[in-house]
C-alpha cells in the first residue's frame, strides 16, 4: 500500500471518531475550564477540530514561518455548530492536501521557524504522524476528560467507554 493511502485511511477513520467526540461538546459550557491554566472547552474543541488543517498548512512548504502570536491565543468556539463545521472543513482540506502528495515528498525535511530560530526540523511524513495525527489524538483524549468532568457521556473511542460499548448491541456500559 502506498504510504499516503495508509495515512489517508487513518485520517478518515480517526476523523469519524473525532467527530463523535466533538458532537458531545455542550454549547452551554464552551467557556468552561477544568483549571485556570487549561484551555477552555471551546478553545480545545476548536484546536481539535482544526488541527489537521493547521499541520497540513505547516508542511505544505518546506519551511513554515510561525507567527509567535498564533501560539498564544487559540480561538474560542462561538457555537457547537462552528466546531463541527471547522472539523468537516479541516478534514476535507487535509484529505485534499495529502491526496496531492507523492510518496517521496514524505521524506523531505520541513522546518518550523520563528524568526531566525528553528523550532523543529523533521521529514514531512514524521510531522504528519507526530503532530497532525498523534498530537490530534492526544487532545482528543484530553477532550474526553473534559466531557467526563462535565458529566457528558463519553463516546467509544478505541473500545468501550464507561458510557458506550460498541461491542454490545444496544448496550451502554457493561
Amino acid at each position: 500500500m502506498n504510504p499516503i493511502d495508509a495515512i489517508l485511511m487513518e485520517l478518515e477513520q480517526e476523523a469519524s471518531t473525532t467527530a463523535r467526540v466533538l458532537e458531545r461538546v455542550p454549547e452551554a459550557h464552551l467557556a468552561w475550564k477544568p483549571a485556570d491554566k487549561s484551555m477552555s472547552l471551546g478553545q480545545l474543541a476548536m484546536h481539535i477540530a482544526d488541527c489537521p488543517r493547521q499541520i497540513a498548512k505547516m508542511v505544505e512548504a518546506d519551511t513554515y514561518h510561525a507567527d509567535p502570536a498564533s501560539f498564544d491565543l487559540l480561538p474560542q468556539a462561538a457555537s457547537q455548530a462552528e466546531v463541527m463545521k471547522t472539523h468537516t472543513d479541516a478534514v476535507a482540506y487535509t484529505k485534499n492536501y495529502l491526496s496531492g502528495l507523492k510518496p517521496e515528498q514524505l521524506g523531505v525535511t520541513c522546518r518550523l521557524m520563528m524568526g531566525d530560530k528553528e523550532l523543529m526540523a523533521y521529514p514531512r511524513g514524521a510531522i504528519i504522524r507526530l503532530i497532525m495525527l498523534n498530537h490530534w489524538y492526544h487532545h482528543r483524549g484530553q477532550m474526553s476528560v473534559y466531557l467526563r468532568l462535565l458529566g457528558v457521556p463519553v463516546p467509544s473511542i478505541y473500545g468501550p467507554s464507561a458510557d458506550e460499548n460498541p461491542f454490545m448491541k444496544g448496550a451502554g456500559a457493561s
